[in-house]
């Protein structure tokens, strides 16, 4: 069945890679960014819904939501990727930090979740089975159970975001499901030198690199069940027991 799909933050990496996948299955792809990276040419390229939207502005925000609703009859999935991974010593203020995090981790994805709920219901009572038939997934983070030393305040947004799943799978049951996916190290970036992958790995007591296609595999499984709402699945190599 072919499914429309908005995927927030699709300029790179996860969500740029779970964009080219969906498109090649078929699906239509709303996708949003905030910086204009190459990688948005060649989603346009392929058939994407692409627009640029800083979900740091709710004005923003409420233009997307409007777009939608205009000129999407459906919407089958909503992929909360979009993050911004900022450390307690960027400069801002403490006040301003959280403000940040918080914003774009919570206050976003809870704008548009309210907004595009009554939209992933309506597709999932065009379902012969409609329980559990569309949803959200929030993207989260190991350092949400965790904590963080020196990313508190993106640390504590990404458990706000956790809990949000919570709130969410009991209000737009049964015919939404909400989960939360807690990922670690997916992938190094190009300017991570062999000390910080030997480091970063030795952290997991499976020390790899997980790569796009454990979060793909994933969410084409919560899609594809009618009974796994409200929980969090860690992809993180079993940190959890080192």
């Amino acid at each position: 069945m072919e499914r429309t799909i908005l995927i927030t933050g699709v300029g790179k990496r996860i969500g740029y890679a779970l964009a080219k996948y969906y498109l090649a299955q078929g699906h239509h792809v709303i996708g949003t960014y905030r910086t204009h990276y190459d990688s948005i040419e060649q989603l346009g390229k392929l058939g994407a819904s692409l627009h640029s939207c800083d979900l740091t502005d709710p004005a923003a925000i409420e233009a997307l939501i409007a777009h939608i609703n205009q000129h999407h009859d459906r919407l089958d999935t909503i992929i909360h990727n979009a993050s911004d991974w900022l450390p307690d010593n960027s400069g801002l203020s403490p006040s301003e930090t959280m403000a940040r995090m918080m914003q774009i981790h919570v206050a976003a994805p809870y704008q548009i979740n309210f907004a595009l709920g009554p939209l992933l219901v309506a597709a999932a009572k065009t379902n012969e089975d409609s329980i559990g038939a569309s949803n959200i997934i929030h993207i989260t983070d190991y350092v949400a159970e965790k904590g963080s030393k020196k990313h508190i305040a993106y640390a504590a947004s990404k458990a706000a975001l956790h809990n949000m799943t919570l709130s969410f799978a009991s209000l737009l049951a049964p015919h939404v499901k909400v989960n939360s996916i807690a990922p670690a190290m997916i992938l190094f970036n190009e300017h991570d030198d062999d000390a910080y992958k030997v480091k970063a790995l030795a952290k997991a007591i499976l020390p790899r690199e997980a790569g796009n296609n454990e979060i793909i595999s994933l969410i084409d499984y919560l899609q594809g069940s009618h009974y796994v709402t409200g929980r969090s699945y860690a992809v993180d190599g079993g940190r959890q027991l080192k």
